[in-house]
C-alpha cells in the first residue's frame, strides 16, 4: 500500500484563536479544519481558494509550504497572524522611545 505524502509544514503557522490564545497550524490538514470551522457568513472566495489548496496538499497535490504560504496570507488578512516569538522580543526590548 503505498503512503500518503506528508502534508506537514516544516514550522507551523501561529494563529491567534479563542481571546488571542496561540495555536500552532503544523499541517494541511489542520488547516483546513481551521478554515472548515469558520463562520459561513464570513467565508469569501480567497476563503475557497485557501481551503482547495490545503486539501490539495493533503492529497499531494501541491507542496505543502505552498498552502502554509496560502493559509498564512488568509490569516493576517484576518488579523489572526500571531506575530514570531523573535519579533515580539525585539520589540520589548526596544523600548517605549524605539531604543534598544
Amino acid at each position: 500500500m503505498a503512503r500518503m505524502p506528508s502534508d506537514e509544514f516544516e514550522r507551523p503557522v501561529v494563529i491567534l484563536t479563542g481571546l488571542g490564545q496561540p495555536t500552532a497550524i503544523c499541517s494541511a490538514m489542520e488547516a483546513y479544519m481551521f478554515l472548515a470551522d469558520w463562520p459561513k457568513s464570513q467565508r469569501d472566495a480567497c476563503h475557497a481558494f485557501v481551503s482547495q489548496a490545503c486539501l490539495a496538499a493533503v492529497r499531494g497535490e501541491i507542496e505543502p509550504e505552498t498552502a502554509k504560504g496560502f493559509f498564512a496570507s488568509w490569516a493576517e488578512k484576518h488579523d489572526l497572524l500571531a506575530l514570531e516569538a523573535g519579533v515580539l522580543v525585539g520589540r520589548r526590548n526596544a523600548g517605549s522611545h524605539g531604543t534598544a
